[in-house]
């Protein structure tokens, strides 16, 4: 696929997860540049409320913003149902929000927290959201995941670790259930005019898995930081996958430096990706969504 270039989003409802800091808020305040109107998800409400006011300096318009932590799956509820009330479209779902952790941690529902932040949040919220983005007609729904997911292995028999849990492996795991979920999507949504793509943003500077670093990164990663992109940078990937001309109707592809690629061949196994959704859906309680029940 050649090299796309980034188009205008006038008009266009753009959500974006994470955004209250790093990738995530370099992505909002880019696509609002571009005159998207900007609605912005952060668990912390000083950063949402900075990224905001940084939104509206650059953008000049109005900016939703929503706090939520999304390893909770009664905060995932709680926002959808939020921003149905304050969104009369969704153009475009940016699932950005994730992390990293060298320890296990539980969320609030008692799910690994890896799982729950980085694969449930986004399943759960795009499902949750996906009636409403349907009803606008050409819709985008766009997953960051990372290389990782070419290490990744997604095990079934202890998808939460409990048995045996290593951070890295967790991480590699989530991101491969990112893309994973991300070509499912794109075959449940065949025949619509909403795409589904994944994405690797890049090795960024940005403060993710400083909460609980592992050994590795916290020695490597200080000597690594003047060679790591930029946030915006980082974001450019994000920004055109969400905008391109040239990307509408382009589903199922993982993209890396604004070109689609390949994703690791576990990610193409639909067997899988059937089971994967099938748990998923069992693990946050969801059922057949309304939009799923329509097209079957």
């Amino acid at each position: 696929m050649k090299q796309q270039q980034a188009g205008s989003m006038a008009g266009r409802t753009v959500l974006v997860t994470g955004a209250s800091d790093g990738i995530g808020r370099a992505t909002a305040v880019g696509l609002a540049r571009m005159g998207a109107h900007v609605a912005i998800v952060g668990r912390d409400p000083g950063r949402i409320e900075g990224a905001a006011r940084e939104i509206r300096a650059a953008d000049g318009g109005a900016v939703d913003g929503f706090v939520s932590e999304l390893s909770s799956q009664s905060e995932v509820r709680r926002l959808a149902g939020e921003v149905l009330a304050a969104l009369r479209r969704i153009d475009v779902l940016v699932n950005n929000a994730g992390g990293c952790w060298d320890t296990r941690h539980v969320s609030a529902d008692g799910l690994e927290r890896t799982v729950a932040l980085n694969h449930l949040a986004p399943f759960r919220l795009t499902n949750l959201l996906l009636e409403r983005t349907l009803a606008g007609g050409t819709a985008r729904v766009v997953t960051v995941a990372s290389n990782a997911q070419a290490l990744g292995r997604i095990d079934f028999g202890d998808l939460q670790g409990e048995r045996a849990y290593s951070g890295a492996r967790a991480y590699n795991q989530s991101k491969l259930a990112n893309v994973m979920f991300s070509h499912e999507l794109a075959r449940r949504l065949t025949g619509s005019r909403v795409t589904a793509n994944a994405l690797h943003p890049g090795v960024v500077n940005t403060r993710f898995g400083a909460e609980d670093p592992g050994a590795i990164q916290r020695v490597l990663i200080p000597f690594l930081r003047p060679f790591m992109k930029s946030p915006a940078r980082g974001a450019a990937t994000s920004i055109l996958v969400s905008s391109a001309p040239g990307l509408e109707g382009v589903t199922g592809c993982c993209f890396a430096n604004g070109k689609a690629g390949k994703s690791a061949p576990r990610s193409d196994d639909r067997v899988a990706a059937a089971r994967l959704w099938q748990v998923s859906a069992e693990l946050v309680g969801l059922g057949t969504p309304a939009w799923d029940a329509k097209r079957r």
